[in-house]
């Protein structure tokens, strides 16, 4: 039975750390081609080819945010450290929330004359206000409580490490919100309709949406250190 727990924890590490490489390495892949998008030098064919680069590309850091929470849920599962809550049961509970959650994050990228697609937006929203709340108020409780759950090994690296993850999740709510004006002006401008008014919306939202990026980078980055090092950790 160890045995087996040992190939399936190492199995776990193995898919955590290859959606960590994804998530960043897309977000990167993204954040370089929207340096193109914006170039009023560029034909419209050429811009329109980057701009749909980067649809694709989003899609990964996207599904990653989402696959990341039931595979790092798994892994507590795996290694509970005297926790009875974290049972089998909540790791398999965990994933089919999660296959859901990304059911609607890839109908949301899919979702373009779709008459539900404001509704699943709304959803999608929801869940990730849910869980920046739930996770932060969890993460805070670790942090400050002796020996939280039961757990004598000073889990506190860990609950900075989810707290990094709720605060990611929240840097992508307010991403979403200063690229609102994106989407309009970018179509305005590939339907040959460019103008001062849509070029500076397209590189604005660009812009304002850049410190989010970055603090995204940086908790992610953060998050794989702490997973790595497990600072303060009695083990």
């Amino acid at each position: 039975m160890g045995t087996v727990c040992s190939v399936i924890r190492e199995i776990l590490i193995f898919v955590h750390i290859v959606l960590f490489v994804y998530w960043l390495g897309a977000d990167l892949g993204v954040y370089y081609s929207s340096r193109f998008v914006v170039k009023q030098e560029l034909s419209l064919d050429a811009r329109g080819t980057v701009a749909k680069i980067m649809e694709f590309i989003d899609m990964s850091p996207r599904i990653c945010l989402v696959l990341i929470l039931p595979s790092g849920v798994s892994l507590m599962v795996v290694d509970n450290k005297g926790a009875t809550f974290l049972s089998p049961l909540l790791a398999v509970a965990t994933w089919i929330a999660a296959l859901i959650w990304l059911y609607l994050v890839v109908r949301n990228y899919h979702s373009s004359g779709d008459a539900r697609a404001a509704l699943i937006r709304r959803i999608d929203l929801a869940i990730r206000y849910c869980l920046v709340a739930v996770l932060t108020v969890m993460s805070l409780y670790v942090l400050f409580a002796h020996n939280p759950f039961g757990v004598t090994t000073n889990p506190k690296w860990l609950a900075m490490k989810v707290l990094l993850y709720s605060f990611a999740i929240f840097c992508g709510i307010q991403i979403r919100r200063k690229l609102v004006t994106f989407g309009p002006a970018m179509g305005k401008i590939m339907a040959g309709n460019s103008d001062s008014e849509a070029e500076g919306a397209l590189v604005l939202s660009l812009k304002k949406s850049l410190p989010w990026v970055h603090t995204i980078w940086f908790c992610v980055l953060a998050a794989a250190f702490l997973g790595v090092t497990k600072i303060g950790a009695h083990v």
